[in-house]
């Protein structure tokens, strides 16, 4: 199954690293946060994705195009070019980098990505998120129900939007709301294609307008996550990540 990722926002919160890389491209044990999250994806069978690019887009395509020699051993002939691997990071993944604009909102980079995905039902999460979500799960929980929308459902803390749940129908979708019953959006999430239809444009935000529309269609459904999710929004995430990774028991590793 296809899945995009959104990764093309500024990531003023993090301007320590992001002033000189996008956010999804700030490491955590050496790698990029996308390559975590992909690596996720991958080990569930998902290895079609399609990265959502704006701010420093010429970065994770560099990353992306050179791939193979910044994750692998190899020598090189100065002379005549040539280049003998001795350790090559092999991954089978195929990866469509596309420009969302500069300045396009969340909802927006979803929608220039609308050509790509050709009527399928499609995932999608964003670029600065790990967990162990069991995507196995969640896709079946997704063709159980039906509907237009599966959001997974997470406990953080309260400063992220807001889901109001109702046995599993999300009834509103609220965007950082100052208080109710703890779950908030997650992200990791699966659509049907018919979702494309309510986004307008570039300056349409995902979690506004679209989202809270399909919830109050009865069309958005919450997968219930009880396990390990953190994002990446300040320095102290990403040394508590950091810390996790090198730990070597890493939650979100499979």
């Amino acid at each position: 199954m296809k899945v995009i990722l959104l990764a093309g926002g500024f990531g003023t919160r993090l301007s320590e690293y992001t002033d000189v890389v996008p956010k999804p491209m700030v490491p955590i044990g050496g790698r990029p946060i996308m390559w975590h999250i992909m690596r996720t994806y991958a080990a569930y069978g998902h290895k079609d994705f399609y990265l959502a690019l704006g701010y420093k887009a010429e970065v994770i395509k560099e990353y992306f195009l050179h791939y193979r020699s910044l994750n692998s051993d190899f020598s090189v002939n100065l002379a005549t070019g040539e280049i003998a691997p001795h350790q090559i990071d092999a991954v089978d993944w195929n990866v469509t980098l596309v420009n969302t604009g500069l300045n396009s909102m969340t909802g927006g980079r979803v929608k220039r990505m609308e050509k790509f995905i050709a009527g399928e039902t499609f995932m999608l999460t964003y670029g600065d998120g790990v967990a162990n979500v069991d995507l196995e799960a969640l896709l079946a929980f997704h063709r159980s129900h039906g509907k237009m929308v599966t959001v997974t459902a997470v406990h953080p803390a309260a400063r992220f939007g807001e889901l109001l749940i109702e046995q599993d129908r999300v009834s509103n979708f609220h965007e950082k709301p100052q208080m109710g019953q703890g779950w908030v959006n997650g992200g990791y999430f699966v659509i049907e294609p018919e979702f494309f239809d309510l986004i307008g444009g570039d300056n349409v935000t995902l979690e506004r307008e679209p989202l809270e529309l399909a919830a109050e269609r009865g069309e958005l459904m919450a997968y219930k996550h009880h396990e390990f999710w953190q994002c990446m929004d300040t320095k102290r995430d990403k040394d508590m990540l950091e810390e996790l990774w090198l730990s070597g028991n890493a939650p979100w590793e499979i």
